[in-house]
């Protein structure tokens, strides 16, 4: 198929799976180009890209870890080298789980440098190095226009003791959009926050995990009595993306099915 004419690229980062693919899926319609980072072989993600392809949209792969120096310097080599050379939007979507989940008077510093170093750490400095990007674009272009949006959780405030390293980040992951709002604004360029709930992911897969949850929806965790998909998450960064909410950063937009509200 041909490209759509919209010339828009963003980056989502965990964009091959989970909510991540959910997004790129949403942006793939609304016909943005899209890079989409991973840390496996492009060969195993090879169908995933095909079918954000079939959309009309290029796409591309930027291999990498977040969470380390070189593979955030691999990321934004692939994004220099794509048409265009700069970011319309950075979507911060990539995280992970603690590897085990360990009660916060037990767990390790590995454990806690593991989860830190990808969701706070790694989405920090990659926002930098695209966030000079896109100055640099703006000041080459005052019709540029950018956005970033990162998507954090509701343990940024929702207390899970047997996983603290992960709401540490989440919390942290707050600051930074706040921080990188206040720093953007000259520019014009947004900055959001996401914070979904309890959402059917890879994350969440497992059967004990799935139990849980179903059980806890089930007697009332959540105002809307559903799990969480990947789409409600990405329907909302959609509309981040069409400019929707142009007054607005630096906010958080919960997609939680009303999970947080405090209720007697």
């Amino acid at each position: 198929m041909m490209a759509k004419a919209n010339s828009k690229t963003a980056l989502v980062t965990g964009g091959t799976r989970g909510i991540g693919f959910g997004i790129a899926q949403s942006l793939a319609d609304e016909g943005w180009n899209l890079i989409l980072n991973g840390i496996r072989s492009e060969n195993t993600v090879r169908d995933v890209l095909d079918l954000l392809r079939s959309k009309g949209v290029e796409v591309a792969y930027a291999r990498g870890d977040i969470g380390s120096t070189e593979g955030r310097e691999s990321i934004i080599e692939i994004v220099r080298s794509a048409p265009g050379g700069t970011l319309n939007m950075l979507v911060n979507n990539a995280g992970v789980a603690p590897k085990q989940r360990l009660d916060i008077l037990e767990t390790t510093e590995e454990n806690y440098d593991f989860v830190v170093d990808t969701n706070l750490k790694g989405t920090f400095f990659l926002t930098q190095l695209v966030a000079n990007d896109m100055v640099e674009a703006k000041k080459q272009d005052e019709s540029f226009s950018g956005a970033i949006v990162n998507v954090s959780s509701i343990s940024a405030t929702v207390v899970s003791v047997n996983r603290g390293e992960y709401c540490i980040a989440k919390a942290g992951l707050s600051m930074v959009t706040q921080l990188f709002a206040a720093r953007m604004g000259e520019f014009d360029i947004p900055v959001y926050e996401i914070r979904p709930g309890v959402t059917k992911t890879d994350m969440t897969a497992s059967p004990a995990v799935t139990e849980k949850y179903d059980k806890l929806i089930g007697e009332g965790l959540c105002v809307t009595k559903r799990w969480g998909y990947p789409e409600d998450v990405a329907k909302s960064v959609a509309s981040l993306a069409r400019g929707d909410f142009p007054y607005s950063t630096g906010q958080v937009l919960m997609v939680d099915g009303g999970l947080s509200i405090p209720r007697l």
